[in-house]
């Protein structure tokens, strides 16, 4: 999103602070990944399609989510989501249909961040999965930030 990064670190702190305070309640992660996931949603303009998806018996299946209907499960190894949990980093994809293997859940959808998520042992057992209307809406910034929100999980 073009917005002056200086005005989009303030923001993500804000949002950082929130979210820490808010998941203070439980520790159970698929309430943590429901607050993160409306938050998220709803404070950030950009944000079309916002929410997680997890790894169950080695198939990547939609959990928590804000907006239109997703895809249920994944195809293994294909598309964004499974390239961030295959590569064990967020992927950033400015151009959705530039992406080799890219699943179409929404048309709407013209880019897309994927932030991994670790369990207490470190290893990844999903993804934070966020979809734009527009392209290039996501950057270093939203990276950076959205991996420090995963970790709260």
């Amino acid at each position: 999103m073009n917005m002056e990064p200086a005005r989009k670190n303030a923001r993500y702190s804000r949002l950082f602070t929130q979210l820490s305070d808010l998941l203070t309640k439980t520790d159970e992660p698929s309430a943590r990944m429901a607050t993160i996931a409306a938050v998220l949603h709803n404070k950030i303009e950009y944000f079309y399609w916002t929410g997680f998806y997890m790894l169950v018996k080695d198939e990547l299946i939609v959990q928590t989510y804000q907006g239109p209907l997703a895809c249920q499960v994944l195809k293994k190894h294909t598309g964004v989501c499974w390239a961030g949990i295959d590569s064990k980093e967020t992927v950033v994809v400015q151009d959705v249909e530039k992406f080799p293997g890219h699943i179409a859940c929404d048309s709407a959808s013209k880019s897309e961040i994927v932030v991994p998520l670790r369990n207490n042992s470190g290893n990844i057992n999903g993804v934070l999965d966020v979809d734009s209307k527009s392209l290039n809406s996501f950057d270093e910034i939203d990276a950076l930030w959205l991996a420090k929100i995963v970790a709260l999980i």
